[in-house]
């Protein structure tokens, strides 16, 4: 209809549609908007009342929203506040409970030591009691033994005496007669006295020397019953705290009860109150947001609708619009005879309307110009031949890598089968070497494959046929392995090797040519050896024992045995 009312106006006029469309006599169309468009720009003052009282009403909400969160954080503060103290008082109940049951357990601890003090004490006091028993019956017998001695001396002074006043008592002639055979008799009582008084010194000092024994005993019993006594009053003392500290606990526990309760009671509430609170924040945002597309859709309205007038206005001055009757605004003003009126188009051909549609829809399609295109092209035309550069550069890395590792595989499996054949020669001399005879060697499970490759150990032992490591008995196993860690260590001697009781399945031939070969091995290795085989000791330059003194504290013993003497091994 704009087309055909056009063809009837001069070459200079315009037509303007409701829609906003702008024809020209020059056959230029410019487009408009639109019926909803052009409806909504003429509704722009109810609009714009309407976005007032609901950006109003949101207003309002949001300060509801606000004071309400304010009262639901100080509720949160409140509730963290109380939950706060809830679990310090929880923690410092956990804490004194913790303390008392750490008490309880030492004081357990300390019961179980003095109960045990208690009874080596016992035990010790019982064994003096019997060694003084047994000193006192050896003191009497030493006694008596001396006695008897006594006895003896004085039967044997008495008999000289009596033969020496018979000697003065004969003559000179039964005197000579006599005098060998009293001399030989005082000889013999002489020689008598001499073994009773060596035996007599010997009861002396015996007696001496128990009677010192008996003392110490009778001292260390003292003693003992006196640690007996206060082990005896610290137990009752230890079982008198371990009733407190029970009685404590209970109390302790009695207190972390409720406050287990009020810390669930202020978690599940401060839960409800974060719910609330997070309610509230996902409510106040969503009105933010409705406020801020309300703002935004009326900031954009207010835009297209200032372009409008201002376009119109460029165009073709001031214009009079036909209102209907139904559209709601402010009054239009009185510009009869100021501004000229437009002829009204209702209708459009269809070919026309097609076209419009067609071009709209590439418009839409192609988008908006972006004058940054070609800064955004040149910039990404040089990234991409950066990550060209790079991506060739990895690919070169790689092949570069590739023939490094290709490389090293090779290197390895050179060096693995020349370790290898080493190894296996060294083993087969020192499996003949420990089992005195025999054979052994070493294969590989996949010789094709030296990388992934495993190792098989087939021995034969003298006079038997060869077989897997799987049917020897533990003993032959063990000495086949101490041969293969023996030929690791003669090819790659190491700084230091420790060996934890290789040797417990071997008998003592096997045991002397393990010896052997130990201190062979020990001049370029040192060997730290545990063992309980005296065979194996023999070898060592050192040793170190574990041994229990009487307070039940182990002690390390050690000895060096190139320092040991033939005056110590006396003594031994």
């Amino acid at each position: 209809s704009a087309r055909r009312l056009l063809q009837d106006l001069p070459t200079h006029a315009r037509v303007v549609t409701l829609r906003g469309e702008v024809f020209r006599g020059a056959g230029l169309i410019i487009a408009g908007k639109s019926a909803s468009s052009s409806g909504s720009a003429l509704s722009r003052p109810r609009q714009k009342r309407e976005l007032t009282e609901s950006l109003a009403a949101l207003g309002v909400q949001i300060e509801s929203l606000n004071r309400e969160i304010d009262v639901l954080s100080s509720q949160v503060t409140e509730a963290q506040r109380e939950l706060t103290q809830a679990e310090e008082a929880l923690r410092a109940a956990r804490l004194s409970l913790e303390e008392a049951q750490g008490n309880e357990r030492q004081a357990g601890l300390e019961s179980e030591s003095a109960r045990r003090q208690l009874e080596w004490q016992n035990t010790q006091h019982a064994q003096l009691k019997a060694e003084a028993e047994e000193a006192d019956s050896v003191r009497q017998n030493l006694i008596q033994s001396l006695s008897n001695v006594e006895e003896q001396s004085a039967k044997a002074q008495e008999e000289v005496r009596s033969l020496s006043e018979k000697l003065n008592a004969m003559d000179v002639a039964d005197t000579l007669n006599q005098t060998s055979y009293w001399s030989t008799r005082v000889a013999v009582v002489e020689r008598a006295l001499s073994d009773a008084n060596s035996r007599k010194n010997e009861r002396e000092k015996e007696i001496t020397k128990f009677d010192t024994r008996r003392f110490e005993l009778t001292t260390r019993l003292h003693e003992a019953e006196t640690s007996l006594s206060g082990l005896n009053t610290e137990r009752s003392s230890l079982r008198e705290r371990e009733a407190q500290l029970q009685v404590q606990m209970e109390e302790l526990q009695v207190q972390i009860d409720p406050a287990e309760k009020d810390l669930e009671t202020a978690e599940q509430e401060e839960t409800r109150l974060q719910e609330v609170e997070s309610n509230a924040q996902r409510a106040l945002a969503t009105a933010e947001r409705l406020l801020g597309q309300v703002q935004l859709d009326q900031l954009r309205k207010q835009e297209a609708l200032d372009n409008l007038h201002e376009k119109i206005t460029d165009d073709f001055g001031l214009v009079m619009f036909d209102y209907a009757a139904d559209v709601s605004g402010p009054v239009p003003l009185p510009l009869d005879g100021m501004v000229e009126e437009l002829p009204v188009v209702t209708e459009v051909s269809p070919d026309l309307e097609a076209q419009l549609v067609q071009q709209r829809t590439r418009m839409r399609r192609m988008g908006p110009i972006n004058p940054e295109a070609k800064q955004e092209f040149d910039k990404e035309s040089e990234r991409y031949q950066f990550m060209r550069t790079q991506i060739d550069d990895l690919h070169k890395a790689e092949e570069d890598l590739k023939h490094v590792i290709a490389e090293l595989d090779e290197l390895t499996r050179q060096e693995f089968s020349k370790t290898f054949d080493a190894v296996d020669k060294q083993f087969r001399a020192m499996f003949t070497r420990l089992f005195g005879g025999g054979s052994a060697r070493l294969s590989l499970t996949d010789p094709d494959n030296l990388v992934e490759t495993g190792i098989e150990i087939e021995a034969r032992l003298p006079g038997r046929r060869e077989q897997g490591l799987a049917l020897l008995s533990g003993g032959e196993r063990s000495l086949t392995a101490v041969a293969l860690v023996f030929a690791l260590l003669k090819v790659s001697p190491t700084p230091v090797c420790v060996m934890d009781e290789v040797d417990a399945m071997l008998d003592e031939a096997n045991v002397g040519r393990f010896r052997d070969l130990l201190q062979e091995l020990s001049k370029d290795t040192q060997f730290i050896v545990i063992t309980h085989n005296r065979n194996t000791v023999q070898a060592a330059d050192v040793i170190y024992g574990i041994t229990m003194g009487r307070d039940s504290a182990s002690q390390i013993i050690s000895l060096r045995l190139d320092q040991v003497t033939d005056e110590m091994l006396q003594r031994a």
